[in-house]
């Protein structure tokens, strides 16, 4: 191998590894395209999300969807929206059910699964990359 490829292999290397680290997705709280809703605020998906209401701002009944336990995007998700990892959201969670006082967000395998369940339920709201949003569902806060 000439000296010139032999310093062209190491780089792609390092502008790949770079990239791929670079490269994520954005996450965005969904509802369905039927539900009247139009937008939320952080407090209130935060406040769907860690069981402490169970409607929408309009009374609605408001069904979280999460996504797999060990997801990137469960794991973004929990960070900009409380601060908290998806380890620390299961201790939460453990608690909340030990005493009693709720139910964490059903788990469901990937953005195109939550998407699904979400278009075609108008109570759900999800968390899916923003990549995978289209015309079924509608983005009511980034965060």
């Amino acid at each position: 191998m000439s000296s010139k490829h032999s310093l062209q292999l190491p780089m792609l290397g390092l502008l790949l590894a770079l990239t791929a680290g670079g490269a994520s997705a954005e996450v965005v709280a969904i509802i369905s395209a039927k539900n009247a809703t139009a937008a939320l605020s952080g407090e209130q998906v935060s406040d769907i999300f860690l069981g402490k209401t169970s409607t929408f701002p309009g009374g609605a009944t408001a069904v979280p969807l999460d996504q797999a336990e060990n997801s990137p995007q469960r794991e973004e998700f929990y960070n900009k929206l409380v601060h908290k990892s998806a380890t620390q959201m299961k201790s939460y969670w453990s608690r909340i059910i030990f005493s009693s006082k709720g139910e964490p967000p059903r788990n469901l395998p990937d953005s195109k699964e939550i998407r699904k369940a979400v278009a075609n339920d108008p109570n759900a709201i999800g968390y899916i990359d923003k990549s995978s949003v289209d015309a079924s569902v509608k983005v009511v806060f980034i965060p």
